[in-house]
């Protein structure tokens, strides 16, 4: 399955842990080249690096807070320098920051979640853009740009969580421009909105804060991140998913149902 995306560069941001690396390990299994990336180099870089060579792919770090803008430029430029171009952006980038209700909320925590979770993405995918351009040129199949979103885009946020709710919906919404404007240039946008997975994004949550979330959920637990993979591999695959663009796919276990 996925025979497509044997060889093809794939670049999967803020995927040291959780989905993100769930989603780079399923990558490699492919045969995919793959990029990651975090703010620093995990402990084990050397053994991650093996595993993925070890699964048939062929794995390379980039270290950068996506945050900045010149690090999506310099994560971008150094993908590049590697692999010689770009098949599939994942921008997973992303995070709470913290949790502040309203009241407590400045221009500087503004600036970090908007940094972290809304400027990663664009920017990225500004940079990522003419290589994923020359990508579908010159393989005559579409490139694709892959959105993480959340469940909090669709009901707005846990406690002093809002921030987080709102960009992640900016997400959601910026992608159907994107559709309008870059179709024509070869590229596929998508969105995956996980819903409560068992990462260390809810790790400030105890176990019973957890079991009562999970049975608010149909399925009655939380997701695993390597459940969420399989979804990145079908909207990065031409042949699986070649007419499809611009569209939502939630993985909540019916948590949320639009």
């Amino acid at each position: 399955m996925y025979e497509d995306l044997k060889g093809r560069r794939v670049l999967v941001t803020g995927s040291t842990q959780g989905i993100g690396w769930a989603a780079v390990q399923a990558f490699a299994r492919c045969g995919a080249r793959v990029g990651f990336n975090g703010r620093t180099a995990p402990a084990d870089l050397a053994a991650r690096l093996d595993e993925l060579g070890a699964q048939g792919g062929e794995g390379l770090f980039l270290e950068g807070d996506l945050s900045s803008t010149q690090a999506c430029r310099r994560v971008v430029e150094g993908f590049v320098e590697r692999f010689g171009g770009i098949d599939v952006l994942v921008n997973n980038a992303g995070g709470l920051v913290a949790r502040k209700p309203l009241p407590d909320i400045d221009d500087a925590f503004f600036d970090a979640v908007h940094d972290l979770n809304a400027r990663s993405a664009l920017m990225t995918t500004r940079f990522a853009l003419p290589h994923l351009k020359a990508s579908a040129q010159a393989s005559g199949r579409s490139s694709a740009v892959i959105l993480v979103g959340s469940v909090a885009a669709h009901v707005g946020g846990g406690p002093g969580a809002g921030l987080y709710g709102a960009a992640k919906a900016w997400l959601h919404n910026i992608q159907k421009n994107w559709v309008t404007y870059h179709s024509a240039d070869g590229i596929r946008f998508n969105t995956i909105s996980p819903g409560t997975f068992d990462t260390a994004f809810h790790a400030d949550k105890s176990a019973e804060t957890k079991s009562a979330i999970a049975r608010g959920i149909p399925m009655g637990r939380l997701g695993r991140p390597e459940e969420a993979a399989p979804a990145f591999l079908f909207f990065a695959s031409h042949a699986a998913s070649g007419y499809i663009t611009g569209q939502v796919l939630d993985i909540n276990g019916g948590q949320f149902m639009p």
